[in-house]
């Protein structure tokens, strides 16, 4: 998770880990809700999700970050279940990821893929329609599923996503954190070299990170472990991505969408955001002023509170 990234980050960026954009790690059993989802099978992988909630005409399906992550760090804020108490709210794990592992011999891992499960966990819960927010990876995601079936979309919102084109993703990390990042390069060898403890520290150092609170970040710390992370998926989405340019998509949306960023988010500069928003005409964009990387965990209420607004809008 730690390996330094010179050839995909380019430029200054030496000190960043693999799965930049993402969040790193997935929750921790004893703080992880316990949850009734279910699976099934596609052509090439088996899903799973988990539907909450009641109410809406459409139901709001969480993208997570990643690549190579599961969906759980999710439940350690508290916006999905009270957005939950209005519409139908559903979680499900990328495949490779999490719950989403199956046995399936010559599993591929592409962007096409990612798209292809989301779209069929649309038809196998027989949604018409959906609302989708994407965070981080999962931001861009969307982005890439909304330009390929924009009829199934009636709102999105992408959530402190990276950037269309994914070396334009702008980092903070060593001009705002050096002596965090310098630590993450201290074991960055021994993480490559499989030191479980490294991996620890350069995870640990990575989400410090992450956040506009100590508090939060703390209390986010505390509740999480690293032992969901995929690197072997992480690795092969990521080796699909440098092909693609969604800018040239974005500009063609046309369903009501909503760009979101934390005011200090390091692990993807606010400016990212703030373009994706400028290419999208009628989009709205909205900063919290007291978050980083994880606005939903940060400022839950005012999370809550703006994606109820931006939905219920015609």
């Amino acid at each position: 998770m730690s390996r330094l990234v010179r050839t995909f980050l380019g430029g200054s960026c030496k000190s960043v880990s693999v799965a930049i954009f993402v969040l790193v790690f997935a929750v921790h059993p004893s703080a992880a809700r316990e949850e009734n989802g279910k699976t099934f099978a596609t052509p090439g992988a088996t899903i799973y999700y988990e539907v909450t909630g009641s109410g809406a005409p459409h139901p709001l399906v969480l993208v997570n970050g990643g690549p190579g992550f599961d969906h759980t760090y999710l439940h350690l804020s508290t916006a999905w279940d009270t957005l939950a108490k209005n519409r139908q709210v559903v979680f499900y794990d990328q495949r490779g990821n999490g719950r989403s592992v199956g046995d399936h011999k010559g599993q591929t891992l592409t962007l096409k893929d990612q798209i292809d499960d989301l779209e069929a966990l649309r038809a196998h819960l027989g949604f018409e329609r959906m609302d989708l927010l994407g965070h981080s990876w999962g931001g861009y995601l969307v982005m890439a599923y909304a330009a390929v079936h924009p009829d199934r979309v009636a709102h999105l919102l992408i959530v402190d996503s990276a950037a269309p084109k994914i070396k334009d993703t702008i980092f903070l990390f060593d001009d705002v954190f050096p002596e965090t990042t310098e630590r993450q390069a201290a074991v960055a060898f021994a993480d490559e070299m499989g030191d479980k403890n490294a991996t620890a520290a350069g995870m640990h150092e990575y989400l410090t990170m992450l956040f506009y609170s100590t508090e939060k970040r703390d209390a986010f710390v505390a509740g999480m472990s690293p032992t969901a992370f995929n690197k072997d998926v992480n690795k092969a989405v990521f080796g699909d991505l440098d092909r693609y340019d969604l800018n040239p998509e974005i500009r063609k949306f046309h369903f009501p969408v909503l760009v979101i960023t934390g005011r200090y988010d390091m692990n993807v500069a606010p400016v990212v955001a703030y373009k994706i928003h400028q290419a999208i005409a009628g989009s709205k964009f909205r900063a919290f002023e007291r978050s980083g990387h994880l606005p939903f965990v940060e400022e839950p209420e005012a999370f809550v509170q703006a994606v109820e607004e931006f939905l219920a809008a015609k």
